[in-house]
């Protein structure tokens, strides 16, 4: 098969205007005749059903959630990229899109990636128009500061909380539409499965959470809207329940999944204190504006420290060694995710961790507070600092916070066109669950621009393009195909109650998220790899005859959501494992030890790997058929990243 981006012709900036304006309309009449799944209620769902409702389609928005407001984007803390230029530092859409692609290692299509950096500028005023009380300077301006791998400040926040507000800003035109009768919501509903009728996407089966039940719906067309897949690490600092069932169930019906081994650790989290963790926190990257990075500079030191003997504030000047800003002059503690993650661990496994376990590094504010006083930095932070004093116990204010990457994003995705169509006709994927605009390694404060720019401003344009080339007549749910899909559903969850074994969901998951955390994380081998993908294949055998799995399905049973999530995690991770040993190159949040330049930094192969890897579901048992979409760049000039 080969994959159509169905990226425009012509020059760089003028591509979205032209697909504007070459793309099919629905009339303003004939909207109504159509019906749009939106399965996920967070920031790209939930602008996604909004805007679409608003143009006049009948949706239906599915969340497993008890409410869109508890969507995994609330989480996020830091803020959101456009290039406003407000600051008046030189940014442009131009250096956005640039410092994306650099960013993600020039793995990511430059098309997708200017149009996302082209109507970031209409994000802000979209969201500002809501009431999202971003933080403003003195004079009643718009307030910016900088996040990594920019050398401008475009990052529009609201104190800690930006994805919150956001995602308040984005429920509220949605519960506009569901009092209007044009959005219906289903809350604490999971998609279980796509329904393809004629080849093309016509509908979802889903499972009640309360009852079990397991209902049809129908539609012309279906938006994935699910997020990532971070949890098949078991821990990571996503919301316990995100999971990849409604994309993994989508790609065994035909959807190609790309980049499944991209995978970003972020570098500053509160680090793991146990076995008894079932999530960890992250610290923004914000806090990197004004926090400085260090360790002790020799292990014997470290070592004082890890016994208890000194104290962090015990430690002179001379005697830290500020990594980031010694090996990064130019970008200092601001670098990219994966440089900062990727030095922490170097530093860590030099013997010069902080904590007792020796997998931490510091974030201090103290030279910050002195600068600026401590009024300051608690208008800035001051509700991260306080998660961080209540989880740990320490304040940060008067010692330095500790620190350690751990998994928090994922840039695979359903392989998705640049109308954001996946290979199923009808069936298209936006946000995190797509893996279209961040290459190997996205940039922080980009994932809220994509999801909103995905849902407010691009698929309310690509998804008239196909509706009117499909008739709108309705598929009624007693059609054979959702008859039989329901089946399958069914099948497979009375498969999981009926094996009565001896581990519980949990003890799977948590074996799965150490094989992937140990050999698929932040460094991987081929060695390690290998022996990755026979222990997945042996610990799913185990799972589907040792997995215990109470209760039974006509109830509210957590345990069964688990098990059908973790099953589909154990497939997905040998994927991953795939995706990863094919690709003999370093790049991004995706490092192979063997492929790294004499400063330890990430050694692409632009002649054998600029490509997007799709991968094709071939059936039970079977090895995944890699696709490739190569990756033309016309704009940008491949070079060796540098943040020297």
């Amino acid at each position: 098969m080969i994959l159509d981006s169905k990226i425009p012709e012509g020059p760089l900036a003028d591509k979205w205007t032209k697909h504007k304006f070459n793309v099919k309309l629905v009339n303003p009449a004939n909207k109504r005749k159509y019906d749009v799944i939106v399965v996920g209620t967070g920031l790209a769902g939930a602008s996604a059903a909004a805007s679409l409702a608003e143009l006049g389609y009948n949706v239906k928005a599915f969340c497993f959630q008890d409410s869109p407001r508890r969507a995994h984007s609330i989480a996020a803390q830091g803020g959101i990229n456009a290039a406003k230029n407000y600051q008046n530092d030189g940014d442009s859409v131009y250096r956005l899109f640039y410092d994306t692609i650099k960013g993600g290692d020039y793995r990511a299509r430059e098309g997708n990636v200017y149009r996302l950096a082209e109507v970031s500028v209409n994000i802000i005023d979209q969201c500002v128009a809501q009431g999202v009380p971003f933080a403003r300077e003195y004079g009643g301006l718009l307030a910016n500061r900088s996040f990594g791998g920019a050398q401008v400040s475009r990052t529009f926040y609201a104190k800690g909380q930006t994805g919150q507000q956001l995602l308040l800003g984005a429920y509220s035109a949605l519960s506009r539409q569901v009092a209007n009768g044009k959005v219906k919501l289903y809350p604490r509903t999971e998609m279980m499965d796509v329904v393809m009728i004629d080849g093309k996407a016509r509908g979802i089966v889903t499972r009640n959470l309360i009852t079990g039940a397991i209902e049809s719906h129908s539609a012309h067309a279906v938006l994935l809207c699910t997020g990532g897949y971070g949890n098949v690490f078991f821990l990571s600092t996503n919301a316990m329940g995100s999971n990849v069932t409604a994309a993994w169930r989508a790609h065994k019906k035909g959807a190609f999944f790309s980049n499944p081994s991209f995978t970003q650790i972020h570098p500053t989290c509160i680090p793991v204190s146990g076995d008894h963790q079932s999530k960890l926190t992250l610290m923004s990257e914000s806090l990197r504006n004004d926090g400085r990075v260090w360790v002790p500079a020799t292990v014997e030191t470290a070592e004082k420290l890890r016994k208890g003997q000194i104290t962090a504030n015990d430690i002179k000047e001379e005697d830290r060694d500020y990594y980031l800003e010694r090996k990064y002059p130019s970008f200092g503690n601001l670098v990219p995710r994966d440089v900062a993650s990727r030095n922490a661990k170097y530093v860590c496994d030099e013997g010069r961790g902080v904590n007792e376990t020796g997998e931490a590094v510091f974030l201090d504010f103290r030279d910050a507070i002195k600068r600026d006083g401590r009024n300051v930095i608690e208008a800035k932070y001051g509700n991260l600092f306080d998660m961080y004093m209540q989880i740990t116990g320490d304040n940060p204010y008067e010692v330095p916070m500790m620190i350690y990457p751990a998994v928090h994003y994922t840039m695979g995705g359903l392989w998705v066109d640049y109308n954001l169509m996946t290979t199923i006709p009808g069936l298209y994927a936006l946000g995190e669950a797509n893996f279209s605009d961040h290459g190997a390694n996205r940039l922080g404060a980009s994932a809220l621009m994509q999801g909103l720019a995905d849902g407010y401003f691009v698929i309310p344009y690509t998804i008239g393009d196909y509706l009117a080339s499909n008739s709108a007549d309705r598929i009624p749910v007693d059609h054979p195909e959702f008859k039989k899909a329901e089946k399958e559903v069914s099948d497979r969850l009375q498969k999981l109650l009926s094996i009565k074994g001896e581990k519980t969901v949990d003890y799977f998951h948590k074996k799965l998220g150490k094989i992937m955390w140990d050999y698929c994380g932040m460094a991987r081998t081929e060695e390690g790899l290998t022996k990755a993908k026979a222990m997945i294949k042996e610990l799913k055998k185990e799972f589907w005859t040792n997995v215990n799995v109470l209760g039974s399905n006509e109830e509210l049973n957590l345990s069964l959501e688990k098990a059908n999530r973790v099953s589909d995690f154990l497939e997905l991770g040998e994927l991953m494992v795939d995706d990863a040993l094919h690709r003999n190159e370093s790049c991004g949040g995706h490092f192979r030890e063997e492929y790294q330049t004499p400063e330890g930094e990430a050694l692409r192969d632009d002649e054998n790997f600029a490509y997007v890897a799709a991968w094709k579901y071939l059936g039970e048992g079977q090895e995944e058929e890699l696709h490739k979409e190569p990756l033309v760049f016309e704009n940008v000039k491949l070079t060796q990243r540098s943040y020297k």
